[in-house]
């Protein structure tokens, strides 16, 4: 008598059907110094529990407000990936959620991180988690643990893609917002390290698919290479915007992301107000004029996309403006009147802009 032989030989393994264990255990072992560095006093245990414990810090706080914020990174993990670079992407990951908190007032306190990839290579995962360490430190905060998920068949072996939520909190007579904002107001602006984390699929769509740019090529513009330029990490405004909270009277902050200056400064203009921009007060960064001329983008579709070299803006009662300058000049912070918050009158519009950048 013989017995068939199940097309599985021995039988189906996890490992088999391209998830291992083995490497996840090796990754977290790697990402552990990593963590470390972000270490608060309020974190109870480390990474490795089933939940990440953290003491709220009561004692500082009359009436505290715990304030949350998730993103991603979208397609500029698709450069990193690309480039084989993986240690600056967990930056821009950071300041997606951490500088979301800031906006209202909010310190950030811990972070957790989620990693979705094709295959697990522990090396490159904890290469990811280091920049997010790094960016952790930048913001204040603590990462306090996350999850890596490996999705083979879903996910080609060399993607990834990220995500990540804050908690922070603000004391609740303090937060930050269009119920501050006065006719008056000063707005000021904070200068971006260049595209930070929005509007890649079009800058891949222009620079890469149509002009057809390597990005291992050098840029005389940006004294780099194309792919260095794009993988420029986010600036971190967390703790320079907390500052100038305590130093000044800032009435509302907007985190400039997707949907340009305009868009995003609108979020915090109060019904009945405008703020009243000059384009002509600075010059956006080389690599904006690079992607404009290179797809020949229009001005409008360019503000909307991306943060034309403003990546934070303040909105500041006009007798504090000096002093608020001072708080960011010592916090080496270049900043820039962008213009006042004025009565709407006959204009619908809660953000309008005038002039030509002198250079674009």
């Amino acid at each position: 008598m013989t017995t068939a032989r199940h097309p599985l030989g021995s039988g189906a393994t996890y490992a088999g059907s391209g998830v291992s264990i083995a490497a996840g255990e090796a990754a977290v072992d790697l990402m552990k110094p990593y963590t470390q560095k972000t270490h608060r006093s309020e974190v109870i245990g480390g990474i490795g529990g089933f939940a990440a414990l953290f003491r709220m810090p009561i004692h500082r706080f009359r009436d505290p407000v715990l304030a949350s914020s998730t993103d991603g990174v979208g397609t500029k993990s698709a450069i990193a990936q690309a480039m084989d670079v993986h240690d600056t992407i967990g930056i821009d990951l950071v300041a997606m959620v951490a500088d979301d908190l800031v906006a209202c007032g909010a310190e950030p306190l811990f972070l957790q991180d989620y990693i979705a990839c094709g295959k697990l290579e522990p090396q490159r995962i904890a290469s990811v988690v280091s920049g997010i360490a790094e960016g952790c430190v930048r913001a204040g905060c603590a990462l306090v643990g996350g999850e890596t998920a490996e999705h083979p068949g879903l996910m080609a072996a060399d993607d990834y893609d990220l995500a990540a939520t804050a908690v922070g909190v603000v004391e609740a007579d303090s937060i930050l917002g269009p119920d501050r904002v006065r006719p008056g107001d000063v707005v000021v602006g904070l200068g971006s390290s260049g595209l930070h984390s929005n509007g890649y699929s079009l800058v891949r769509h222009v620079l890469l698919d149509i002009a057809r740019l390597p990005l291992d090529g050098h840029v005389e513009e940006f004294g780099r290479t194309l792919g260095e330029e794009l993988l420029e990490p986010c600036r971190i405004y967390a703790l320079d915007c907390l500052a100038l909270a305590r130093e000044t009277d800032t009435h509302a902050y907007a985190h400039i992301t997707g949907g340009g200056l305009a868009g995003n400064l609108a979020r915090v203009i109060p019904d009945g107000l405008t703020a009243a921009l000059d384009r002509r007060a600075w010059n956006p960064l080389p690599v904006f004029g690079y992607i404009a001329s290179h797809g020949r983008v229009a001005r409008e579709e360019m503000e909307k996309a991306f943060n034309m070299g403003i990546g934070m803006v303040a909105v500041v009662p006009a007798d504090d403006v000096d002093r608020a300058m001072a708080v960011l000049t010592a916090r080496h912070l270049w900043s820039v009147v962008l213009g006042t918050v004025e009565r709407s009158g006959d204009r619908t519009e809660r953000v309008t802009l005038c002039g030509d950048h002198p250079r674009f």
